[in-house]
């Protein structure tokens, strides 16, 4: 099958899809399966969004994957203790009933994307991120994305976002230790066109929907949409337009690609580390629809790193910090020398903690903040991309504790105490501040010393436009808004601004995208 792509709208459709990420190929697919001619539009020259540049991973409870490897053991995973544990990690602020609605709805499109699909799924050994709650799991929940050959569809390589840094190899591969040679497979992969992680999840689900008739239209920005009689007309920066006789499903993202916005609604800058161009078009579409919306303040944190020169379509992008924050031998500080949480938990709860301010001042407490390591943990970890050994060319070092604080412009004496109390836990085995994991600690002992500044990252809002149990935009007086759609992070997300588990933020958005396919009719393909 030669992938291709539409030279200009055409004037109408069945079904109008706003964004091709994993919520939008999602629906498109299942609006095609009932029949719908359906048009995806997106606003970049290339498809797949965020989902392209992300790890792929989807956090699915009770997902038959893992049921089938588990049986055996008699350790499949139960929907009361998935139930239990949302309830936990939501801390009871998302009604039981929505909770529930995910569960169901997850599980089955699992299977749909399995059996349906090109969409090659495993389950990982990864635990969720509060395992301190009740009903967490060690593993089986995450599901991870088999390679995926994009050269076997001629056209669709060059059509497909590239990733951004992350390598091309599983998430399995690179949480477990195989024996394998890695960086040989990384660049195999590179050479051959075959994607992993997001880019094998939105690659298999843009065939998929090209299979079905899906056509796609890229390079189009969508920026007005109204109602004509039964019929949805939607409009682009270029003053071209579609009819969407059927149905418009908004799913081109959040906004944290817009300082305005930004400044308008989240409580702290946060540096996007997504695809460009999520920019909060289908959130103020939607608003002039009058959809209501919620959790406006809520997004994805990720603590990430910034090199000075690196870009992303231009643009000036971070890399996660998440990997090298667990590891033995290294801390995380504010300018007051000080750590402020566990640097090992849930990365999406630890951004939370830079939003804390001084209210004495009003200023954040923890920016900047500074990842410290010493000489044996340069040694044998890399950080921020570099080799082990490597030091980034924007970090900071200094032969001895007071010598980096000074460098850095951090509490020298507050720094050094703080590195002599982490040691002496490290040393007895038991993080007494913050109780950090026995495995993750390792005294910081050997000069040089080298810090690298820390911000507060997101991979994409997660509040927006409310919608109902089928995906349905709601008005704020809870009327659904005939014919208009929401799925990923351009709408509420169905956790609120909580994240269980490694894949949450693609949950969210497949649950809801399936089942904006049941309120079109599509039933799959059987």
């Amino acid at each position: 099958m030669n992938f291709t792509t539409l030279d200009h709208p055409p004037t109408s459709c069945d079904v109008l899809v706003v964004g091709s990420g994993a919520a939008g190929l999602t629906a498109a697919c299942r609006a095609a399966d009932a029949g719908h001619h359906v048009v995806v539009v997106e606003r970049a020259s290339v498809l797949g969004g965020t989902t392209a540049v992300s790890g792929g991973v989807i956090w699915a409870p009770g997902n038959h994957l893992a049921d089938a490897d588990s049986a055996a053991d008699g350790a499949t995973d139960g929907a009361a203790d998935a139930l239990r544990h949302l309830v936990a990690v939501t801390r009871e602020t998302v009604p039981r009933a929505r909770l529930e609605w995910f569960l169901r709805t997850i599980g089955e499109a699992v299977r749909y994307l399995c059996d349906e699909t090109h969409v090659d799924l495993f389950a990982l050994e990864r635990p969720d991120y509060r395992a301190d709650l009740p009903g967490a799991r060690r593993g089986g929940r995450a599901l991870d994305n088999r390679p995926f050959d994009v050269t076997a569809y001629p056209g669709l390589e060059r059509l497909l976002r590239p990733p951004t840094y992350l390598p091309w190899l599983t998430m399995a591969e690179r949480e477990r230790d195989t024996g394998a040679d890695l960086a040989a497979l990384d660049r195999e992969r590179r050479d051959r066109g075959v994607r992993t992680l997001g880019g094998a999840l939105a690659g298999s689900l843009a065939v998929s929907a090209r299979a079905r008739g899906v056509e796609f239209l890229l390079g189009a920005r969508a920026v007005g949409l109204e109602r004509s009689g039964r019929s949805w007309d939607l409009t682009f920066e270029d003053s071209g337009h579609i009819t969407a006789r059927r149905a418009v499903v908004l799913a081109g993202g959040g906004f944290e690609w817009d300082p305005a916005l930004q400044r308008a609604f989240l409580p702290a800058r946060l540096t996007p580390i997504g695809a460009p161009g999520n920019e909060g078009d289908g959130l103020l579409m939607a608003l002039r629809a009058g959809a209501a919306v919620t959790d406006l303040t809520a997004s994805w944190g990720v603590p990430v790193f910034c090199d000075p020169e690196a870009r992303y379509d231009g643009l000036p992008t971070g890399r996660l910090a998440t990997v090298e924050l667990t590891r033995p031998g290294s801390i995380m500080v504010n300018g007051s020398g000080r750590r402020f949480a566990d640097e090992t938990g849930s990365y999406h709860d630890l951004t939370k903690v830079f939003r804390e301010t001084d209210p004495a001042t009003g200023a954040p407490r923890h920016v900047p903040a500074w990842f410290v390591y010493d000489a044996v943990h340069r040694a044998r970890y890399p950080v921020a991309g570099g080799p082990p050994g490597g030091t980034p060319s924007w970090a900071v070092t200094g032969s001895t504790p007071h010598e980096l604080a000074d460098a850095c412009g951090i509490d020298a004496s507050a720094l050094a105490e703080t590195i002599a109390e982490f040691n002496a836990d490290a040393l007895a085995g038991a993080d007494r501040r913050f109780g950090r994991g026995p495995a993750s600690l390792a005294p910081l002992a050997e000069g040089p010393f080298t810090a690298v500044p820390v911000v507060a990252g997101t991979l994409g809002t997660c509040g927006g436009v409310v919608t109902d149990d089928h995906g349905q935009v709601l008005t704020p007086g809870g009327t659904p808004v005939d014919g208009l759609f929401a799925a990923g992070n351009v709408s509420a997300s169905v956790f609120g601004d909580h994240y269980p588990g490694g894949g949450t933020s693609l949950a969210a958005a497949v649950a809801r995208a399936y089942a904006i396919g049941a309120a079109l009719g599509g039933g799959g393909r059987r």
